[in-house]
């Protein structure tokens, strides 16, 4: 039986992909370099890191300008244009009204993360979250999920995480607990259940309690 959830945020929670990828592509116009939007998203879905370095060395620009830019036009945007996914929060209100816990482990700062949860009215269903400033080792290293089952005293058995990229699938697994792919499956990760929108997830966690 499920009860808790550890959610990711960026692709998970939230739609932050297409507003990362629209930065990137203006912060990259600004530099004189035009990559397609669709490409960026690709490579932004694996981490913002990583996505500035591919793009350092496909427009053979510095990668602190890059990062320079992509915050600029990042910080820019409105947190009511990342929305949750549909179904996020019928989840999130199911999860808390049996008795569980909503918990998060994002590698986004607290500040970006709690403007999301406000700008969304999101905050009343989480217990507490794990975020960059926190400086734990980054997924797929499981040490801040060992942590957030810890102090919340968790069951690993009745703890479920929710991603959308394989290194919370295999960070989840190696902390001990099930694991659910949001989107299309990957090569780089077997994870327990794989859903493409949350109303898959709802009826797998109402057959689960």
């Amino acid at each position: 039986m499920i009860r808790n959830i550890i959610w990711d945020v960026d692709g998970t929670l939230f739609d932050t992909y297409p507003s990362f990828s629209k930065s990137f592509h203006l912060a990259l116009k600004d530099l004189g370099c035009d990559v397609p939007l669709d490409w960026i998203k690709q490579q932004a879905r694996i981490s913002i890191d990583f996505c500035v370095k591919v793009l350092s060395d496909r427009c053979q620009l510095d990668e602190n300008l890059i990062g320079e830019k992509f915050d600029f036009y990042y910080s820019s945007s409105s947190a009511l244009d990342q929305p949750p996914f549909e179904g996020v929060i019928k989840i999130c209100i199911f999860i808390k009204e049996t008795g569980g816990e909503n918990l998060i482990v994002t590698h986004r700062r607290e500040t970006g993360l709690i403007e999301l949860l406000d700008t969304f009215n999101m905050n009343q269903y989480f217990s507490g979250w794990t975020t960059a400033d926190d400086a734990y080792k980054r997924k797929p290293d499981p040490e801040a999920f060992l942590v957030t089952l810890a102090e919340h005293k968790l069951a690993p058995i009745e703890t479920l995480t929710v991603g959308d990229r394989a290194i919370d699938i295999l960070a989840g697994q190696a902390a001990g607990i099930k694991a659910c792919l949001f989107g299309d499956p990957l090569p780089t990760c077997q994870p327990d259940l794989i859903v493409q929108n949350y109303a898959q997830l709802f009826e797998w966690l109402e057959k689960s309690k």
